[in-house]
């Protein structure tokens, strides 16, 4: 079970760092940091840059994400932004 989650029609604006993952239904506005994943489910939406361990994409995402390990596009997943990551993946 996900470590934090912004549920579907909740919007967070603002600086969120943690050391859980973090799952997004909702809408994220900002920065988003964790040590942890981050999935952006279909219907999510982040305007945030992203630093995370890995970063899963089935929602939109604008804005420059880092990953430590890997990012995942999913089908219907849209990034618009720069990608640092040791793995990039589009399905």
């Amino acid at each position: 079970m996900a470590g934090t989650v912004i549920g579907d029609g909740l919007t967070v604006e603002g600086e969120i760092t943690g050391d859980d993952e973090v799952v997004v239904h909702g809408t994220v506005r900002g920065t988003l940091t964790t040590s942890d994943a981050v999935s952006i489910a279909p219907g999510g939406v982040v305007e945030a840059d992203v630093t995370a361990s890995a970063l899963s994409i089935a929602g939109q995402v604008t804005g420059n994400v880092t990953a430590q390990n890997r990012v995942d596009i999913q089908a219907g997943g849209r990034l618009v932004g720069d990608v640092k990551a040791s793995r990039f993946t589009i399905a």
